[in-house]
């Protein structure tokens, strides 16, 4: 079967260019829609996941499912100080970090108020977290009520700058210091001191404790976690970092993969039906056309592969247009509240080869539904009658 060329195909859009842009920019919003969704998704979890670090092992209560639902007892937590494998820093401390995660309201600087983790840590919290490195001021002194905020929270809270004081808990904090995180969670969060921080939020346990193990292999992990649940002072269970917060990120990620794709298949409608419009309105003006083409003796199927490729291109164009604009959003940093924890979370949108391919295939598949029937159409007409209404 003799097909017709490509250049034949693009030259029918580009004599049409005012309709194939009008009905192109239709499509490219939903494909921008589209995109942005799940690159939101794609971001927040990337934001989360990268947050935890493979090397550290988080220990919760048994049964939370968040930082802020947990706690661990004094007692427990020096229970669990005293088992082997944990690893030492240069100085011989080991590195284990006692923390508190609760949630605290304030003024953001749109006047709008957010909640933000406030984080009870120490040295060794900042030593187990090499993506936090401070680029303002210095490290808050410990049993003070000095604190440290991430990039996300001094640029998006009223008076959290370096140098400012806030007020939460009943007193007054003064920052020290400004900490960026490499865009994971802890940019959302301010850190102080655990000890002062529990007195502070009257809470009587800690909240989490994150270490780090001297062999950090799976078969050491699963020999320490068998440990912690053969022990039967400990009502705690351990994690690797990573996997928690990723398990953090997947039910708001889920979420607004699900919302956003629902709401792109409905606008996708409008965008195929003003695709059909459009193709229908070519069939009509290339009736003649079309006849030539068939006396010339092209077939039927080369005509609808012609008609439907050009439908297909026009999409292609839409969806280029629309992915084009989405990866602007590259550059914007926004927040949104996280649904396991009721916090605040900055994050960037984030573009990967699978949302391209995943964003162009639904683009390509509007094409293909919107010019099918107009394509089909031109398919059947009759020689005759073609060149007859030529």
């Amino acid at each position: 079967m003799r097909l017709l060329p490509l250049s034949y195909i693009a030259r029918n859009l580009w004599v049409r260019r005012v309709t194939t842009l009008l009905t192109a920019l239709g499509m490219g919003l939903v494909v921008y829609t589209f995109a942005t969704v799940l690159m939101m998704s794609e971001g927040i979890r990337a934001t989360l996941v990268a947050t935890g670090s493979p090397d550290n092992l988080l220990l919760l209560r048994k049964g939370a499912g968040a930082e802020i639902n947990s706690g661990i007892d004094r007692g427990q937590a020096a229970v669990l100080a005293t088992f082997d494998g944990i690893a030492t820093d240069a100085r011989g401390e080991r590195l284990m970090s006692k923390e508190l995660a609760v949630l605290n309201s304030l003024a953001k600087s749109n006047g709008k108020t957010g909640n933000v983790t406030m984080r009870g840590t120490s040295a060794a919290g900042l030593a187990l977290r090499s993506q936090v490195r401070l680029v303002q001021g210095r490290m808050f002194a410990p049993a003070s009520a000095e604190i440290i905020v991430g990039r996300a929270v001094a640029n998006g809270f009223a008076g959290a700058g370096q140098g400012q004081s806030l007020r939460f808990a009943g007193r007054n904090w003064r920052i020290v210091g400004v900490f960026d995180a490499s865009h994971t969670g802890f940019d959302s969060e301010i850190w102080g001191d655990v000890d002062i921080m529990m007195q502070a939020f009257r809470r009587p346990a800690y909240s989490t404790l994150v270490l780090r193990l001297s062999d950090a292999s799976a078969a050491t992990v699963q020999r320490f976690q068998a440990a912690i649940a053969a022990d039967p002072r400990l009502t705690v269970e351990a994690k690797p970092e990573a996997e928690f917060y990723e398990e953090q990120s997947r039910a708001l990620a889920k979420f607004i993969s699900i919302l956003g794709t629902v709401l792109s298949v409905i606008f996708s409608i409008g965008a195929v039906v003003g695709a059909m419009i459009t193709m229908f309105a070519a069939v009509a003006q290339r009736t003649g056309e079309i006849g030539t083409l068939r006396a010339l003796g092209f077939r039927r199927g080369a005509v609808l592969l012609a008609f439907l490729a050009e439908s297909l291109l026009l999409s292609l164009v839409g969806g280029l247009m629309g992915l084009a604009a989405a990866s602007l959003m590259q550059t914007i940093d926004v927040s949104t509240t996280n649904f396991q924890t009721f916090a605040e979370l900055a994050f960037r949108f984030t573009l990967t080869p699978g949302i391209v391919v995943q964003t162009l295939v639904f683009a390509l598949s509007m094409g293909l539904v919107g010019g099918f029937v107009p394509a089909w159409r031109a398919a059947r007409l009759k020689i005759v009658d073609s060149l007859r209404a030529a």
